[in-house]
């Protein structure tokens, strides 16, 4: 069984601190004592370290070694129209776990009126839940949670591969606007629409600076699953 990983502030002189809801769960849930043997992530590296103590809110670390992080074969950037908010964090929790470096919302034409406002007081939250599901996937890194973009400013991003997912009949399959020789340097971006979908003005201005509107089958997604399937394409694509 893999061992748990969990991200700290910084490795300081071979020790680490962990504060707050995660120590929390390792002190009355998990039960740690002295000795106990944990991955840790200061978002840059990762290590095995041993607990030294552990009580109430506060588990106290000691390096052993550095250990060889798992690299992202792509690094992959979701620009996401916003939806929900209660579905708009099961994306970023999703996205987190398939390895998505960057989630951007985006105030699309039909995103719900006030969610661009509103997310204003969202970060903390979403940045705890992409924090926890990097931890349950064992990424090394946590993905950046972007503030909310206009969609005209979305479209300026840069990525040597840029998908506009479309429900349009005359979009073609991801599989065949993906490149055929892919390697780590690869940057991807993907644009996905809110639940009403893309105005034509969107559409077009999005083909007019270089994205390629892209389908994921006939059916019509909702807008977290899409993400996630395109993600899920991506990713096997790149480790293929």
């Amino acid at each position: 069984m893999a061992r748990r990983r969990f991200f700290v502030p910084e490795i300081r002189r071979g020790s680490a601190e962990l504060h707050g809801p995660d120590a929390e769960h390792l002190v009355r849930v998990l039960r740690v004592e002295p000795g106990q043997v944990y991955e840790l992530s200061d978002n840059r590296n990762v290590y095995l370290a041993e607990i030294e103590f552990a009580r109430k809110s506060s588990v106290s670390f000691k390096i052993i070694e550095q250990l060889s992080p798992s690299l992202p074969r792509v690094h992959i950037t979701v620009l996401a129209a916003l939806i929900k908010f209660e579905r708009f964090e099961w994306l970023i929790e999703k996205a987190t776990e398939l390895g998505a470096a960057v989630i951007q919302p985006i105030d699309a034409t039909r995103s719900e009126r006030g969610l661009a406002q509103a997310s204003k007081k969202r970060s903390t939250r979403w940045e705890r839940i992409a924090l926890e599901a990097s931890q349950q996937s064992r990424r090394a890194q946590l993905p950046e949670i972007a503030p909310v973009l206009a969609f005209d400013a979305a479209l300026r991003g840069e990525a040597g591969v840029r998908l506009f997912l479309d429900e349009n009949s005359e979009a073609k399959p991801i599989l065949q606007i993906l490149p055929g020789t892919r390697s780590r340097e690869d940057r991807i971006a993907v644009l996905i629409g809110p639940e009403g979908g893309w105005t034509d003005d969107e559409r077009n201005g999005a083909v007019r600076v270089g994205w390629s509107a892209c389908s994921l089958g006939g059916t019509i997604l909702r807008a977290e699953t899409a993400a996630i399937s395109a993600l899920a394409i991506v990713q096997a694509a790149w480790h293929a």
